[in-house]
């Protein structure tokens, strides 16, 4: 163990207190006596290191008489020799460099066992020796080792927990940063002495250790597990079976680290984290196979029904697996990831396990920066509108224009609304984006209309998320932006997905309702794509459909067209057309497709054929003449 230097480093500093009267006689009599009948073990050293005189208590700790001790050098007896450091602490004392030093040592008793001695070393003031006592403090450390269990081990699984699970987790780590340093200088780490007990180790003894027990590879393993519907369990069955089960697990656990041919001290460590939540470390793991076998094995041993008391329960989990490089990594970057992996594994559909990928992880990263930066890029005018053009399919004019919105991001460039519009109805952010689309295009639908007053207005489709009919006044929103800009309801659609519309119910109903009294037209996007349940059409006030891209990208191989495409189209469109509705097509890109839509009867058409989503001033000069469509 390691030795612990008291006192001052010099025997006399400034200030030190004078030297006591010699003894008389009659007191160093009493001290002689006091000494030899002691119960502490204790010898006197000189300052050569050797005995000169020893108590009957240490020669019964070593297994010897007292007498028998004398011209012995104390550092062999006590083993003070065995550490650089000890031993420095030891001959500074002897030296009088040191006033006072005390270490630990693990010693072997005459009988066999191992024994736990508290060793210090102290001047005996005017005589040029030192006073070497040893004290038996097994108990003491057999007391503080069970206590340490207890505080380290969890009491339902009896498995270690989160604190040792990070300590054991940093050690491996700490070891793998040693040796790539000791690599890359050819020098050697300084390691404690040998006998320390496991639960004791600091890292650099656990480096030693596990340096001389297993081949290295460097590299480090997690897998993280959650139990799938454990709260049903506690909820249900209360709280002891709900124990009963997370021993039951733990076991099973440990079993599929054992069978990979480690033990819980040196290989796999089986931790509870928490809750269901459970960790195998996996040190000097061998790569991401050996991770996934394990990850295998334990979802297959958790398969099997678990028979508590006559009470059958079956449980699955999802285990999020990690395994890299240990130098350069950190415990809390390892359970990021393993945590986001885990996860990924119960929003993939639970009962599996994931292995951690960093191209995904850096997409997430990505999602999370626009997340936080999402609110403020709208305050800071970050985003902007660009519009793609409705055209008539008979007669080639552009009718209207769709609003696209782009966010202009300081970091990450120009971005298409697939990139954060999601996120938008995630954080609720999506309100105050909307809101401003909303404005923003029908005061440019108003602008173009009065720069061109002889012209038919274009009208201006917005879409709107579901969220924002929950969460705001979206009818209120609707009247108030049309009538601060002058825009009349008819020149406004607000597109709604198929999905969003066909679920309305209550509220949303109601906001639709309101919005058609209005005059503001209700467009279904995407259409065919979601739950396309024709009895809703004729009870939710629509005025538009407009069919997925899906269907008119089928009609791009005009010489093997598959008829069913065409049949199917030319049935909606007959069936919006009855219902009063007009029908809209997205993804027009070749004039074969648009003469065939045009055939089928569909109204008007969206897509690259015509033009791509372009600034403002561009929709102008198609409005003037001067830009052509591209058909």
């Amino acid at each position: 163990m390691s030795g612990t230097p008291e006192g001052p480093a010099h025997p006399e500093p400034p200030g030190f207190p004078p030297a006591r009267p010699a003894l008389t006689e009659r007191e160093l009599h009493d001290y002689r006596a006091a000494f030899r009948v002691s119960r502490l073990a204790m010898a006197l050293v000189d300052r050569d290191g050797l005995v000169v005189a020893a108590n009957d208590s240490l020669g019964a700790l070593l297994g010897t008489d007292g007498a028998d001790l004398r011209e012995q050098a104390a550092a062999d007896l006590v083993d003070l020799a065995a550490d650089g450091r000890t031993w420095h602490a030891y001959r500074e004392v002897l030296r009088g460099r040191r006033s006072r030093f005390r270490c630990t040592r693990r010693l072997k008793h005459p009988d066999g066992r191992k024994l736990w001695a508290e060793v210090t070393v102290a001047p005996v003031p005017d005589t040029g020796r030192v006073l070497l006592s040893v004290a038996d403090i097994s108990e003491r450390r057999e007391l503080q080792a069970r206590l340490r269990h207890l505080q380290m081990h969890d009491p339902v699984t009896r498995l270690p927990n989160r604190a040792l699970f990070f300590e054991r987790l940093s050690a491996a780590l700490e070891c793998a940063a040693a040796e790539s340093v000791e690599a890359a200088t050819g020098a050697a780490g300084p390691t404690e002495p040998a006998g320390a007990p496991e639960p004791y180790r600091s890292p650099g003894a656990y480096r030693s250790y596990r340096s001389h027990s297993h081949g290295r590879t460097g590299r480090i393993g997690l897998c993280y597990l959650d139990l799938d519907g454990f709260k049903a369990v506690n909820d249900t069955l209360g709280h002891r079976v709900g124990d009963r089960l997370l021993a039951a697990v733990a076991g099973r656990l440990t079993e599929c680290a054992d069978s990979a041919g480690y033990t819980r001290s040196g290989g796999h460590l089986v931790a509870r984290l928490g809750g269901d939540e459970f960790a195998v470390l996996v040190e000097d793991s061998t790569g991401t196979e050996q991770l996934a076998d394990l990850a295998r094995s334990v979802l297959a041993s958790l398969e099997r029904p678990f028979d508590l008391g006559g009470q059958r329960l079956s449980v699955s989990a999802s285990i999020g697996v990690v395994e890299r490089a240990a130098f350069g990594t950190t415990a809390t970057g390892l359970m990021q990831a393993a945590d986001t992996t885990l996860y990924w594994a119960k929003a993939d559909g639970k009962a599996r396990w994931t292995l951690f990928d960093p191209e995904r992880n850096a997409h997430r990263m990505t999602r999370q920066a626009l997340s936080s930066t999402l609110r403020p890029a709208v305050e800071r005018g970050e985003f902007a509108l660009e519009y793609q053009p409705l055209v008539d399919l008979a007669g080639g004019a552009v009718r209207g224009v769709e609003a696209l919105v782009r966010w202009n991001h300081p970091q990450f460039g120009v971005l298409p609304p697939n990139r954060f519009v999601a996120i938008a109805e995630e954080d609720g952010s999506i309100v105050e984006l909307g809101r401003w689309v909303l404005r923003t295009a029908c005061e440019q639908a108003r602008q173009w209309q009065k720069d061109h007053p002889r012209e038919r207005p274009l009208f201006v489709s917005v879409n709107v998320a579901v969220r924002q009919v929950w969460d705001s006044d979206l009818v209120a929103d609707v009247a108030g932006i049309l009538a601060e800009t002058g825009l009349a309801p008819h020149l406004l659609q607000l597109e709604l997905t198929e999905s969003a519309v066909m679920g309305s119910a209550g509220r949303p109903l109601q906001a639709l309702q309101a919005l058609s009294d209005m005059g503001v037209r209700i467009a279904i996007d995407d259409f065919g794509t979601g739950y396309s349940n024709l009895a809703y059409l004729s009870r939710l006030p629509v005025s538009v459909l407009k069919l997925d891209g899906s269907f008119v990208r089928g009609f791009q191989d005009e010489e093997h067209a598959n008829p069913a495409d065409e049949l199917i189209v030319e049935a909606l469109v007959q069936l919006a057309h009855r219902l009063g509705l007009t029908v809209t097509a997205e993804c027009v890109e070749t004039s074969g497709q648009a003469a065939r839509l045009r055939r089928i009867g569909c109204d008007t058409g969206q897509g690259w054929l015509y033009s791509r989503a372009v600034a403002p001033d561009r929709i102008a000069a198609m409005i003037e003449g001067t830009t052509p469509l591209r058909v």
